[in-house]
């Protein structure tokens, strides 16, 4: 029973706030520039790449399960690419889960960032976690559940042998190199659909196009608007800490 108790309180640890980390605009600068190494050079995004798409397929299956739709399973593929099935017979519910892909790396990456500055920083980290490793019982082939796994220990690392002030810096970099992505992911969107047409059928934009009849370019701008929205949120928890700010 007390291992028990011990158990639970070291969960509440987990997700409990902490002090706040202490960043001076000089360690911002080295965690943006971390966060660019991750998200900017084609040999980091190789890798850092994947971690975008699961938390793009991610968006789409809890965009379909809290809209009530049957999530049948998730792949993913070392190329970047990803499918979530998912089966409603509304309309309205599918363009929804079909939506929630290109914006959710940057609502993620904007989140990490108020939590790591915010003293959530381990928490953020332990969810996280937690969240993707409940995908796995939705993944349907080896990649995906090798670059969950990797994903799930690289966090679950982090929050057991990282100290906490580390663990808010680290969160802030993470969710920095996530705003990247959000905006290459779109740049790469627009690239289909301006010059690798024969590859529509790969764009949420287009499927969204074929659900409800509103162009896909109409869908583009909705994705980058919630994408700046995001990079807005995060830019107003950055400059508090910024000489100057409030």
């Amino acid at each position: 029973m007390n291992d028990y108790g011990d158990l639970l309180a070291q969960g509440a640890d987990l997700v409990s706030r902490t002090a706040p980390p202490e960043i001076s605009p000089l360690q911002l600068l080295v965690v943006v520039a971390g966060a660019a190494g991750l998200a900017i050079p084609r040999w980091s995004w190789r890798w850092f790449g994947l971690l975008a798409t699961v938390t793009h397929e991610l968006g789409h299956a809890f965009a379909a399960v809290t809209s009530g739709q049957r999530l049948s399973g998730i792949r993913l593929r070392l190329d970047h690419s990803g499918t979530t099935t998912t089966y409603s017979r509304r309309r309205i519910a599918t363009a929804w889960s079909c939506f929630w892909g290109y914006p959710v790396p940057a609502i993620v990456g904007a989140s990490l960032v108020w939590a790591g500055l915010n003293g959530w920083g381990p928490a953020a980290l332990a969810v996280s976690a937690l969240f993707m490793a409940t995908s796995l019982v939705f993944l349907r082939n080896l990649a995906g559940f090798l670059i969950t796994g990797a994903a799930i220990a690289g966090c679950t690392g982090l929050v057991l042998l990282v100290p906490s002030p580390i663990q808010g810096q680290v969160a802030v970099a993470l969710g920095a190199a996530l705003l990247v992505a959000a905006v290459r992911d779109l740049a790469k969107l627009v690239h289909i659909h301006l010059r690798r047409r024969d590859r529509l059928a790969t764009s949420d934009a287009y499927l969204l196009f074929r659900a409800t009849a509103v162009p896909s370019f109409v869908w583009i701008i909705l994705f980058s608007g919630v994408v700046a929205s995001a990079w807005l949120a995060a830019w107003q928890q950055v400059s508090l800490i910024m000489p100057g700010g409030a």
